[in-house]
């Protein structure tokens, strides 16, 4: 049943808050780190690759594309370059799981998780049990954004940000329910509805998810300018 589970094909759906597609990724049932194979996976797969958060000891996080997993490990496609012996967190499931890096090559890496897994219970963790929703991965930024709601524009603080939204503030309380637009440094404007609000600040979920790749090279750009302006400052 559980192999069953496993290999079950589902229908491509989007990347967003209440829906993340991981089906795709393959997943095993051994306790080994998944290692590359020999030839890449068809493109067209790409968005149906479970996406998870690794975050960095200096602080420093990357979304990437989660390609094989085991009870041991996982195989990821990652933007910026991490190296061998790495001690990271990665973000699953609205899990934070200890791991370091024990290979790399042409842009993915291996990471093996300080313990092993449950991977069953985190298969059935994709749906929402006893209340509990698992949301797709944020990452934390500092930046300023601009929502604007009919002729209102607001300037805020940016918290975090994921493919299908972005927490903000401040903001007011009667824009909770309302359709937005949101402008973000550097980022295209996203429409999207501001779905909950606490001590002026806002949870805006995007109408359609932002891409993998849009998402990923905006993260990409921000990390070269602090690195730039960290540079420059010395």
């Amino acid at each position: 049943m559980f192999g069953t589970l496993i290999r079950r094909k589902q229908p491509q759906r989007p990347l967003g808050e209440d829906n993340i597609v991981f089906e795709s990724t393959t997943f095993s049932l051994s306790t080994a780190v998944p290692r590359p194979p020999e030839r890449r996976s068809d493109e067209r797969m790409l968005a149906m690759l479970r996406v998870a958060k690794i975050i960095e000891e200096n602080g420093r996080e990357q979304l990437v594309r989660v390609r094989n997993m085991s009870a041991g490990g996982l195989m990821a496609e990652v933007g910026h370059a991490v190296r061998v012996g790495d001690v990271v967190s990665i973000e699953l499931s609205s899990q934070r799981i200890p791991a370091n890096v024990v290979w790399i090559r042409e842009g993915t890496a291996g990471f093996k998780f300080e313990q092993n897994i449950d991977l069953g219970e985190m298969l059935a963790g994709r749906k929402p049990r006893h209340g509990f929703r698992a949301r797709p991965p944020r990452l934390e930024v500092n930046c300023k954004a601009n929502v604007k709601l009919d002729k209102s524009y607001y300037t805020v603080d940016v918290h975090d940000i994921s493919l299908g939204g972005i927490k903000v503030e401040p903001i007011e309380e009667y824009c909770l329910g309302h359709k937005v637009i949101v402008v973000v440094e550097s980022l295209r404007p996203v429409r999207g509805e501001v779905r909950w609000y606490s001590d002026r600040k806002a949870g805006i979920v995007f109408d359609q998810p932002l891409t993998f790749e849009e998402l990923a090279d905006w993260i990409g750009k921000r990390l070269e300018m602090a690195t730039l302006k960290s540079s420059i400052k010395r």
